[in-house]
């Protein structure tokens, strides 16, 4: 049996964790003792012993981008609490920001003390009205505490309600008056940010992670997991389980586990045909299912944790149009900058609406030769989070395909 680990998700799972709260459990206490040290190199160090790597699905090492920024000699320099969680089937950085904004909050100072930057900003969707009055709370119950000093501007900003926003990138396009769009990289927002200046964008779990790393140090936080994904992540299970939302566990649990022991299994009892880790990663076949939830084992397979937001294709669901709707999400988000990434969203949707029509023909090889003309080919990742479940969805799935097209 598998049991849950709790460094971020430690209250009840329906009480917002207002400053009190948190102190008692020795919040900010770890921020505090860290800036009186005036040694931010030293957390430096003890982020990258802890191996921490970024929870929004790129799984960057996060000390790598905070030194890039601390690096820099130009100045004002920013960090950016990235909430702006927008992929279907995830609800962990709504949950995270909504029930424990201070976590994010003290994360967010600690990346802003070690970085050097004087101006810190929680990017959150125009929608996210919950988790809006909850950090705009927490972010006064800070300051009025003294936690947060007249040497840092924290500001809210409201991005628009699109897949991309949420893009590093595109969080700073949106943060000086864009509509939210990808820029091409290099420069890296460590080096060149929101106007011009050296930002520091780190995911909300992310950053929340680093307030338990000052608190607990390093080797305690490294001890969890397994030795390349370090601590506990968040995990959003579907409605399809008995138990479903959102659940903290270790690195190192088995997606079997994730879906019989803490999700408690599909309520209809149907079998799982396939799983999406997440809706830009890769499929996961049935006989894959006691994989340990690791980078270095996902990776064995062609796919990655991504965000953890689980997906199902279950017993009596047509895989190919389960692909279908997730190959027209895509081309619905696609922001329309780039022509590769139009081309291979439009051609996906395109290619598998003949499938479903009755049509013969090699699709599997039309999208593989679709993917690698456009791969690397886009100002963010989307060509290739859009191609990851539609390229291996076709191969798990053969049989559905043949099935139609006879």
């Amino acid at each position: 049996m598998t049991t849950a680990q709790r460094l971020l998700l430690t209250g009840d799972g329906a009480t917002r964790q207002d400053l009190a709260a948190y102190e008692a459990e020795g919040g900010w206490a770890a921020f505090k003792e860290r800036v009186a040290s005036g040694d931010p190199e030293r957390f430096l160090d003890e982020v990258e012993r802890a191996k921490l790597r970024g929870r929004g699905g790129a799984r960057f090492p996060t000390a790598v981008k905070l030194r890039l920024a601390r690096a820099s000699g130009a100045e004002p320099k920013h960090v950016v609490a990235n909430g702006g969680e927008h992929e279907p089937g995830s609800q962990k950085d709504k949950h995270l920001v909504a029930l424990y904004p201070h976590k994010v909050l003290e994360g967010l100072m600690l990346a802003a003390w070690v970085t050097g930057a004087t101006t810190a900003w929680v990017y959150l969707i125009e929608d996210m009205d919950e988790q809006l009055r909850s950090i705009e709370a927490a972010i006064a119950e800070a300051r009025a505490a003294g936690y947060i000093d007249a040497s840092i501007e924290v500001r809210v900003h409201r991005a628009p309600t699109t897949y991309v926003a949420g893009e590093e990138t595109a969080v700073i396009d949106s943060i000086e008056g864009g509509p939210g769009k990808p820029r091409k990289k290099p420069p890296y927002p460590g080096q060149s940010g929101i106007h011009g200046q050296p930002t520091t964008v780190q995911n909300v779990e992310t950053l929340a992670h680093m307030a338990v790393i000052a608190r607990m140090g390093a080797s305690a936080f490294a001890a969890i997991g397994t030795a390349e994904s370090t601590g506990t992540m968040l995990f959003t299970l579907p409605d399809v389980l008995r138990r479903p939302g959102v659940h903290e566990l270790p690195f190192g649990v088995t997606y079997r586990q994730l879906l019989e022991e803490v999700g408690g299994g599909v309520r209809d009892g149907r079998a799982v045909l396939g799983l999406l880790p997440a809706l830009s990663a890769a499929f996961i076949a049935p006989e894959d299912l006691d994989v340990r939830v690791c980078h270095e084992d996902l990776a064995k397979l062609g796919t990655s944790p991504g965000c953890g937001g689980l997906h199902l294709i279950l017993e009596g669901q047509d895989p190919v149009d389960e692909l279908l709707k997730i190959a027209r999400f895509f081309m619905k988000e696609q922001c329309g900058q780039c022509p590769p990434c139009r081309m291979e969203t439009n051609q996906f949707v395109n290619i598998l609406e003949g499938v479903l029509a009755g049509k013969s023909g090699d699709y599997q090889g039309q999208m593989n030769k679709l993917a690698v003309f456009a791969h690397r080919k886009g100002f963010c990742s989307l060509i290739e989070m859009a191609a990851a479940p539609i390229l291996s969805g076709a191969k798990l799935f053969q049989a559905a395909f043949d099935a139609h097209a006879r």
